[in-house]
């Protein structure tokens, strides 16, 4: 029996993974269907099984047979896509975003595996409209039929927490998660972080340094001219959501305050310089310790694995909420 074994599904980058690194965890496979997050996952958890497969064709027993006995814990971060208001063409009905969504549909192959994995503790990450209407009632009905008849929907904000970026997402758990701590409980005496807590002591991109993904980025052509006339919390870039509210990209970073949501696709500008944050400055915001490197085929490939991961500091507060359950 692993004591401190936990399988990541949909692993990407390894931000969950390295959360409950930090308490003692140890990540005995890890899956995903996109070549360079795994490849990345494997550079920074080189003992770590990693499986670059697609897991709709991936079966329990399939991971049994490599890990030798059930994991303790199984994370997972579906795709959000069919799910985020973010993207204007998700399916009206929450329920067929679930059921009919192809990549939707990945929510359900998750509680699949937990299913025959049957691990003491699970958490699966996603935006909250995965739980809107009368989907939260379907997903219960999914884990009850795989063995688990409790199940919380946890929806934690990460500057409760005292990061330095905006990030609000579901966490869906067999336990009821702590929804803040105190700045004590945190080891953030001055409460939350900014931005410039966490990017002051980074070197500029052109200076000569050692830093892993810190390096200049092109901005935009139409957009260049209009950078050094950006004030704080403007933004180059606007969209329309499917709920109709207004999303900003190349927003220029206030030194003094978390940053926006580090999604995918964002890009800030700099709170003090007139050019692009680099892939290390967005790992910076998302908690990222510096020895954590991001390979990618493109600059975009690293922009979004960091966009797209659990950011590790949260991913440690929920992990030491599952260990003190052990």
């Amino acid at each position: 029996m692993l004591d401190d074994g936990i399988v990541d599904l949909f692993c990407g980058a390894g931000g969950f993974s390295r959360g409950f690194h930090s308490e003692g965890f140890r990540t005995v496979l890890a899956i995903d269907v996109e070549a360079d997050p795994i490849t990345t996952f494997q550079h920074n958890f080189p003992s770590t099984t990693c499986w670059n497969e697609d897991i709709r064709y991936v079966h329990g027993i399939d991971v049994l047979r490599i890990i030798r006995s059930r994991p303790r814990v199984v994370i997972a971060s579906p795709p959000c896509e069919p799910f985020t208001s973010a993207n204007q063409n998700r399916l009206a009905d929450p329920v067929e975003r679930i059921y009919t969504d192809p990549k939707g549909r990945l929510v359900l192959h998750a509680i699949r595996l937990i299913g025959d994995l049957e691990p003491d503790f699970f958490v699966i990450e996603n935006v909250t409209p995965l739980k809107d209407g009368k989907a939260e009632n379907f997903i219960r009905r999914e884990f009850k039929e795989v063995g688990y008849d409790n199940v919380y929907f946890n929806i934690l904000k990460a500057t409760d927490f005292g990061l330095p970026s905006e990030r609000k997402r579901l966490f869906i758990s067999n336990i009821r998660m702590m929804h803040e701590m105190s700045s004590e409980e945190n080891g953030n005496n001055e409460g939350i972080k900014v931005v410039a807590d966490v990017l002051k002591d980074l070197p500029d991109v052109d200076d000569i340094h050692d830093v892993p993904n810190h390096f200049h980025v092109p901005p935009p052509g139409k957009h260049e001219d209009k950078i050094p006339r950006l004030l704080n919390g403007q933004a180059l870039a606007y969209f329309r959501s499917a709920t109709g509210k207004t999303y900003l990209n190349y927003v220029r970073l206030h030194p003094h305050k978390p940053a926006p949501t580090v999604q995918g696709l964002s890009r800030f500008i700099h709170p003090w310089r007139d050019r692009i944050c680099s892939p290390r400055e967005h790992a910076r915001l998302m908690t990222f310790p510096d020895d954590h490197v991001f390979i990618g085929s493109s600059i975009n490939s690293q922009f979004n694995q960091v966009g797209e991961a659990v950011p590790p500091k949260l991913a440690q507060i929920i992990a030491c909420q599952i260990k003190e359950r052990l």
